[in-house]
């Protein structure tokens, strides 16, 4: 009955809209991404026949239809259908007026309009902080860098030309691979067999004939960090020296240039991803921010991302830059791997020295021969009249600063230049960058245009104490380039987005830490981008985000690919999480931006140890068909676990399961008076005959008991499962508790970090 009184109450809309919609033409049309139910699921699809794009059109209004049947066509505002999706989701994208909007909605088959949604783009010394060295017998040479591994890079293009992308060394595209180039004339440079592919969505695909060149450098930037090929004498104006290359220097790069210099739209995000499954990508290294807490049936990236993961590819993601607040993190679907921002023992060193004789470490990329700052300075703070335009140095009056070193305030993620360039036209000879208290020790090597250093908070405070309780104060600043083994290292940056997840706050998100500060990788030089005051274009170029550790998440994923092709998504994320590091370089454990121990929520299972993760012992598995208890079990409806699953499901046929219980490499116990027991089951995939025992780290006020408490394998791939039961011993603690359990064998330790949230005010 339902079902035709809403047939009925659809094709009364269509009709009372058809007269309105020849109007449509005069209205401003607006993008849309049109989420239909599986085909063949409506009288609409029935009726649409023909191929997916025949399809497509059947939902569009009579009057919103181009006559020759083209998608493209239908006015000079542009097209009305955008693109048609057919591998990662069901539906297309196209421009609309507010009625046709409507009607379309109202047609039976059509789940859900998205209206267009635009989200912001969120090396020479990683490999060898990650542990991967050249050798016979190391775990990079025996993955084959990669070989025969295609990467998808979802991002502002690439800059074909650059000797990151030559193809030395590498074998022909795989005979699996179907995807075009669209590169043409290239002076220099094009496809070859590091780039095996390449196409423009967007604006630089319809606005214009432009192959998918990187006009922004963020593009070039991550796809060298994935699988650049190897560089000699890699550096920026000599600081950072070293040969540079990808986690995976000879894997294969598919480009998809789905953003411009500033931003990304959701239509030519959900294409990319669509050509790049069709295409044939292993892996997809997506650099994008999201909007955090989005309900996952209402995320297109999520739904996307969960029909790569069933085609078998790894899905790596940024979790986004708005730390340090809880709950930030962005690109949280359980399927997709999940990646934080950490630092490396590198730094590009600077040292203020004041006119007391203190000194205090920071970092720039500007690391001027001729010093104007070497020798003592008038130092001045302008924050010490208490605006806040002052503290940042956003404003500032000439004869304040003429000749003197001006301490500024940070400005958040970006900023830092532009302050320095406002100093310096207002006669400024040197700046001191200090962080807020939220920033902590995160400091930045930027390409200033004068004499800088970014210091911590603590620093800086103690420069301002100074700058405040003396009559003439001074400053010097000293350049001492690059310098290895900076400590503590690793830890979490400020910026790198935190959990819980808000749209399944019982999956510890995000999953891993990867290296995001100060990253050193290919570039191509922008008229948007600043760098150094000469205007010298570079070849190399040091960037900081989640943007530069999802890429070295994504080249190891390849790596282990190409080692154990037989691995689903799910074994990779686990070998890759339960083989991380919890404590940093010195044994102690991580810490994050205000040098305190770093959560499993801001880090997520802990810092990423690829010459671990290619022999993990043991794995937790999951496959497509595993999530749909979980989705269930998330209250979203049969609705809206089919819009994810891309088929019918019916919740009340199926065993639902809790988010922790599903078979994930870590565990979020919300666990209040009661004791929970959950199930999980382990893949062997090292030694065939092999023993693991339980040993559980946690505070002494709670109690894990594991059953059984040891497993034995007795052949490769065997799986055992086994339970975890958590209770509090006393009385609840109100800040929640963290710990470990570890499955130790002989030569094996299979971590899985346990969180207990701390209980809402």
């Amino acid at each position: 009955m339902m079902d035709s009184l809403r047939r009925y109450y659809c094709l009364a809309v269509l009709l009372l809209s058809a007269p309105l919609l020849g109007a449509g033409y005069l209205q401003e049309r607006k993008n849309y991404i049109v989420h239909l139910e599986p085909r063949g699921e409506s009288a609409a699809a029935a009726a649409g026949g023909g191929s997916v794009e025949e399809w497509h059109r059947s939902f569009l209004p009579q009057a919103a239809k181009p006559e020759s049947g083209s998608d493209f066509e239908g006015g000079g505002d542009g097209p009305r259908i955008v693109y048609s999706y057919s591998d990662v989701f069901t539906g297309f994208a196209a421009r609309l007026t507010d009625e046709e909007a409507d009607a379309v909605r109202a047609t039976e088959g059509c789940l859900r309009l998205y209206p267009e949604e635009f989200l912001p783009l969120a090396t020479t010394r990683s490999p060898g902080f990650l542990g991967l060295h050249l050798g016979n017998e190391a775990f990079w040479s025996l993955s084959g860098f990669g070989r025969g591994v295609v990467i998808g890079i979802l991002d502002t293009g690439i800059l074909p030309s650059h000797p990151s992308f030559g193809d030395d060394g590498l074998q022909p595209p795989p005979k699996k691979w179907k995807g075009t180039c669209e590169f043409k004339a290239i002076a220099g440079g094009g496809c070859n067999n590091k780039i095996i592919g390449a196409r423009a969505f967007g604006s630089a695909a319809v606005n214009s004939s432009a192959p998918p060149v990187d006009d922004a450098g963020h593009g070039t930037h991550t796809a060298s960090t994935a699988a650049g090929n190897f560089v000699e004498n890699a550096n920026v104006r000599g600081n950072a020296d070293g040969t540079a290359s990808g986690m995976a220097p000879h894997a294969h790069l598919a480009i998809y240039k789905v953003c411009t210099r500033s931003r990304c739209s959701i239509m030519d995000i959900i294409a990319g991803l669509d050509a790049a499954v069709k295409d044939g990508v292993d892996v997809l290294s997506f650099s994008i921010g999201a909007t955090s807490g989005t309900q996952f049936n209402y995320d297109p990236i999520a739904i996307a991302g969960f029909k790569a993961m069933e085609r078998g590819i790894v899905v790596s993601c940024a979790a986004g830059n708005a730390g340090p607040e809880p709950g930030t993190v962005g690109n949280g679907a359980p399927w997709m791997l999940t990646v934080a921002a950490g630092t490396m023992d590198r730094a590009i060193r600077t040292t203020v020295k004041l006119g007391n004789g203190d000194e205090f470490d920071g970092e720039s990329l500007f690391q001027p021969g001729n010093n104007s700052a070497a020798n003592p300075l008038p130092l001045v703070y302008p924050g010490a009249d208490g605006s806040e335009t002052s503290r940042d140095c956003s404003v500032l009056r000439g004869a304040e600063v003429t000749g003197k070193v001006v301490l500024c305030e940070s400005r958040g993620l970006n900023g830092r230049v532009e302050a320095g360039q406002t100093v310096a036209a207002y006669g400024g000879v040197g700046m001191i960058v200090m962080n807020t208290a939220a920033e902590g020790y995160t400091t930045f090597a930027d390409a200033h245009v004068l004499p800088a250093s970014h210091v911590s908070f603590d620093a800086g405070s103690k420069i301002a104490a100074y700058v405040n309780s003396t009559a003439n104060p001074t400053a010097s600043i000293a350049f001492k380039g690059t310098v290895i083994g900076s400590s503590p290292s690793p830890t979490v940056t400020f910026f790198s987005s935190r959990g819980p997840s808000k749209a399944s706050p019982g999956i510890l998100k995000p999953d891993i830490t990867g290296p995001g500060m100060n990253i050193l990788a290919a570039w191509a030089p922008s008229e948007s981008h600043t760098e150094f005051s000469d205007g010298v274009g570079l070849s190399f170029f040091v960037e900081s985000g989640t943007s530069m550790s999802t890429p070295h998440l994504s080249g190891i994923a390849a790596l282990l690919k190409s080692l154990h092709p037989d691995w689903s998504p799910a074994a990779i994320k686990s070998a890759i999480m339960t083989t991380s590091d919890s404590v940093d370089r010195t044994g102690v454990p991580i810490k994050d931006e205000q040098y305190r121990h770093a959560t499993f929520y801001a880090m997520g299972a802990g810092y990423v140890n690829p010459a671990l993760a290619f022999d993990p012992g043991l794995v937790y598995d999951l496959h497509a068909a595993d999530y749909i208890p979980y989705l269930c079990g998330l209250g979203i409806g049969d609705d809206g676990v089919k819009e994810i699953a891309h088929r019918p499901v019916t919740c009340s046929d199926v065993k639902t399961i809790t988010e922790a219980e599903l078979n994930y490499p870590s565990l979020v116990v919300n666990l209040l008076a009661q004791p929970i027991t959950v199930n999980r089951t382990v893949t062997n995939v090292g030694k065939p005959s092999s023993v693991y025992t339980a040993v559980v780290d946690m505070p002494k006020e709670v109690s894990v008991i594991v059953q059984p408490p040891m497993l034995r394998f007795t052949e490769l791939n065997e799986k055992q499962s086994f339970t975890v039961t958590v209770r509090w011993d006393g009385q609840p603690n109100v800040a929640g508790a963290e710990g470990n359990l570890k499955w130790v064998a002989d030569d094996h330790i299979v971590r899985s970090p346990i969180v207990i949230p701390a209980k809402a005010d």
